[in-house]
């Protein structure tokens, strides 16, 4: 039984948040308050229904990994609940499961994102150039295909329209050689490591999106990570090169749109149907079971 959807959330006695496309950011001073809403979007639009339970998903996934991975870098948890902010036990009820206090940090305006597969704009690039954001790969490589090593492909970071993938050169030129090093090592070994883990209970991590952000001068992983939305999950035993695997994400939201809908992907996007609504949340559901191990409730 899923709870009531969220599309934005309401705390009362806070200042009002800055709305993203999924989460809901609130000042507390030195801290933030981040809501993880159950908003989808897709084609640079936000989608007027929501996915019931999207936003408690993303947020469990995240504080599975952040606890998974802590040795690899630190991460924004501030180490205090919703709980403690002393918000009226009606509001706490509403945020339960799907908000948390973090660290205020000066997050990097990249996306730092990490390719084991060949997919997505990758693959598209790969086409046209035989490089992915610059970075020759091998010739003969095919949709799907696992590359021999990882590689880090950054991009900007836009609020609203698409991301620009850029060289590496170019973050390294906006935060310095020190930083922009570290953060790019830093994203290789956590995707290694999360790849490899979730090989293991069933899953391949194709790519993943992780952002960061610095507290004086150390790097932290900040926002989500390693979830349906920030990372391209496949199942591993339909995974075949030359092939596009099905994958745990909006994936069945985007056909949709591309052959039923009729949407001209300009503002406002339409209304989801319940079975595609369905299938969503059955897609986050069951990647969260298979790489937590646990059940959802």
């Amino acid at each position: 039984m899923s709870a009531a959807a969220m599309f934005e959330s309401s705390v009362p006695g806070l200042p009002p948040p800055r709305r993203g496309k999924v989460r809901d950011i609130y000042d507390l001073g030195d801290r933030l308050l981040l809501v993880a809403t159950d908003r989808i979007s897709a084609f640079d639009s936000v989608f007027p229904t929501p996915i019931p339970d999207k936003g408690r998903i993303l947020t469990l996934l995240s504080l599975f990994w952040f606890d998974l991975l802590k040795d690899v870098v630190a991460n924004h948890l501030a180490g205090a609940s919703p709980a403690s902010l002393g918000l009226p036990p009606a509001v706490l009820r509403t945020l339960e499961g799907r908000a948390l206090v973090v660290k205020k940090a000066e997050v990097a305006p990249f996306e730092c994102i990490v390719r084991g597969y060949l997919a997505g704009s990758g693959w598209k690039d790969y086409q046209r150039s035989g490089e992915v954001c610059g970075v020759k790969l091998p010739a003969g490589l095919q949709m799907a295909s696992r590359l021999d090593e990882p590689v880090f492909t950054p991009s900007t970071k836009a609020e609203t329209g698409h991301d620009r993938n850029v060289a590496y050169a170019e973050m390294e030129k906006a935060l310095g050689p020190e930083n922009a090093a570290r953060i790019r090592d830093d994203a290789l070994i956590l995707y290694s490591r999360a790849a490899d883990y979730a090989r293991g209970r069933g899953i391949i991590i194709a790519d993943a999106k992780f952002e960061f952000g610095f507290v004086d001068g150390k790097p932290l992983l900040v926002d989500e990570v390693l979830t349906p939305d920030s990372s391209r999950f496949w199942p591993l035993a339909e995974w075949k090169p030359g092939e596009n695997p099905p994958s745990f994400d909006k994936q069945c939201l985007r056909d949709w749109v591309e052959r039923e809908s009729g949407w001209d992907k300009e503002p406002p996007a339409p209304e989801l149907p319940p079975g595609i609504v369905a299938e969503t949340r059955e897609k986050y559901v069951r990647a969260y079971r298979m790489l937590s191990g646990r059940k959802f409730a």
